[in-house]
């Protein structure tokens, strides 16, 4: 096989959750270009319309399901229409996740209440998607994402980053786990200008260079969603056979 040939993902079937906008609409398009049919999900119809419609444009086949991975079986609907796709699944790519009310929070000042809305976003739900693939798959790559904020302590983003650092740990097991046949790896942005993020920290998006205030980042920018979909297709595709259980880090040198 020739190198560019096993970046390739023609043939392929993809999950990603959270894909309405962001990291995860990058991600979407990005298998896409590389040649995956994709199946795409968020609680938005509208905006999963969108990103489908791209996608179709690329010549992809692209389904949509509108669906809350929070919600008590929450994942059904998605596993039932991947069931209806293919005999298989080849990727899944557990996205969803943020501050689900755009607020970072110290750890000694957030209620259960917004714990556990933390935790079941960024965690929990990555847990269960984990466990949706595993079913779904016989071989194939899950990608989850993890963050930045996952390394060391966080002042007001405590929950979100122990979710995070959960995420890594949770990462690592399931690749002892389903291993040989499926690999699984996590996903680390550094700062990206997503609505999410903005909205969290206070700045406005036509004001979004003013992010790089808060983070020294070596490589000068903001990262992109498609940044990371340039990551996520490396991890799903052949040319990372033999990577397993790690955790790459997208940060630029943050």
């Amino acid at each position: 096989m020739r190198i560019l040939e096993s970046f390739s993902l023609h043939g392929k079937l993809a999950v990603v959750t959270g894909a309405g906008r962001g990291i995860g609409k990058g991600i979407a398009i990005a298998l896409a270009q590389a040649g995956a049919d994709v199946v795409i999900s968020a609680r938005t119809k509208s905006q999963l319309e969108g990103v489908a419609a791209t996608i179709r444009a690329l010549g992809q086949k692209c389904e949509i399901c509108v669906a809350d991975l929070v919600a008590p079986n929450g994942l059904d609907k998605l596993e039932d229409l991947i069931a209806k796709q293919a005999d298989s699944l080849d990727i899944w790519v557990n996205n969803a996740g943020g501050l689900p009310d755009a607020t970072p929070r110290f750890l000694s000042r957030t209620s259960p209440e917004q714990w556990d809305a933390q935790v079941d976003l960024n965690l929990k739900a990555v847990w269960a998607g984990c466990v949706s693939a595993a079913r779904l798959m016989n071989t194939g790559a899950i990608i989850n994402l993890s963050s930045r904020a996952a390394l060391g302590g966080h002042l007001k983003n405590g929950p979100y980053s122990a979710a995070k650092a959960g995420v890594n740990s949770l990462t690592e097991t399931f690749a002892l786990e389903l291993a040989p046949g499926i690999r699984v790896n996590a996903l680390a942005p550094g700062p990206i200008a997503t609505t999410n993020m903005l909205e969290s920290i206070g700045i406005a998006e036509d004001q979004a260079d003013d992010v790089l205030k808060h983070f020294p980042i070596p490589l000068g920018r903001l990262g992109t969603p498609e940044d990371i979909g340039a990551a996520a297709v490396f991890l799903a595709s052949p040319a990372s056979s033999w990577i397993t259980g790690q955790c790459l880090y997208v940060t630029g040198g943050f």
